[in-house]
């Protein structure tokens, strides 16, 4: 079969669907923010799994750029899992304008925007098709009025199923985050997610390995309690940089059932935040 090229009449949406392979390939065309909306870099959290702490990751982070003096926002991406609100504190409804839907601020001025904030109970769950959830934050992108923002975090759901497609496609993604935790199958869920990052031409900043150890109050050993990491190993496999390990701390997760995710600065690890500050300069 003769090579296909690129002709006069083709098109971002045409070329999505083509299933014929060229060098003149077109890439979807990104979706413009609200106009009263200025986002210099959108950060992009992920994980290949369920239940590494994703959340807490992208709510530390946002936290950590702020208090380093930076406007900041996070677009809560995960629908049918929403826990940005909670670990803030905000628990009232959002509100909007003429220019379009104002994001909730935390007690430091984060701008929030995720799904349990436009529920009559946060309690409700979203039972939605994929193609509903996937235009849904694509709303919270276009009609946000997020103002002058440095860092936008998404937090995406687990895998890399249709909202990170759509996150991907649609907003102007300057790199990504992978959270994981010290387990056998690490190797296998980050490289889902790397090998979806570089078919969407999406950098990886580095990997975030949470959960790593628990330690001691009386003696201060680092226990791995999920057996031993290979977050390093796997990292060296991609050539990607690990940007920290977090540990189990009981007191963060109460934290951040108590909406006071803010009061654990010292958990944190700071190379993570100085990895995506350096992306400002």
């Amino acid at each position: 079969m003769a090579e296909h090229t690129k002709k006069s009449d083709c098109t971002p949406k045409k070329c999505e669907s083509c299933k014929e392979s060229c060098d003149g390939r077109m890439k979807p065309a990104k979706e413009a923010g609200n106009s009263y909306s200025d986002v210099k870099k959108v950060i992009g959290v992920i994980s290949g799994k369920g239940g590494v702490g994703k959340s807490l990751i992208t709510s530390m982070l946002a936290q950590d750029m702020n208090d380093r003096g930076y406007r900041t926002a996070i677009l809560d991406a995960d629908l049918t899992g929403p826990s940005i609100p909670q670990g803030f504190g905000i628990h009232h409804r959002a509100e909007s304008s003429e220019a379009g839907l104002l994001p909730a601020l935390s007690k430091d001025g984060i701008k929030i925007m995720s799904i349990n904030l436009l529920l009559e109970n946060e309690k409700e769950p979203v039972v939605w098709r994929g193609p509903m959830i996937a235009g849904a934050v694509k709303q919270f992108w276009t009609d946000v009025v997020w103002g002058d923002i440095d860092f936008m975090f998404v937090d995406m759901p687990p895998g890399t199923g249709d909202v990170p497609l759509t996150v991907f496609q649609s907003l102007p993604v300057d790199g990504l985050i992978i959270v994981t935790s010290p387990q056998e199958l690490v190797q296998m869920i980050v490289g889902k997610a790397v090998h979806m990052a570089k078919h969407m031409e999406v950098p990886v900043i580095g990997i975030v390995e949470n959960m790593s150890y628990i330690q001691c109050p009386d003696c201060a050993k680092k226990i791995q309690m999920f057996g031993e990491s290979h977050v390093e190993e796997t990292a060296a496999d991609y050539g990607l940089k690990v940007l920290g390990k977090l540990p189990l701390d009981p007191k963060v997760a109460a934290a951040y059932d108590e909406g006071e995710v803010r009061i654990f600065a010292d958990y944190w690890d700071k190379a993570i935040g100085d990895a995506v500050e350096a992306l400002n300069r």
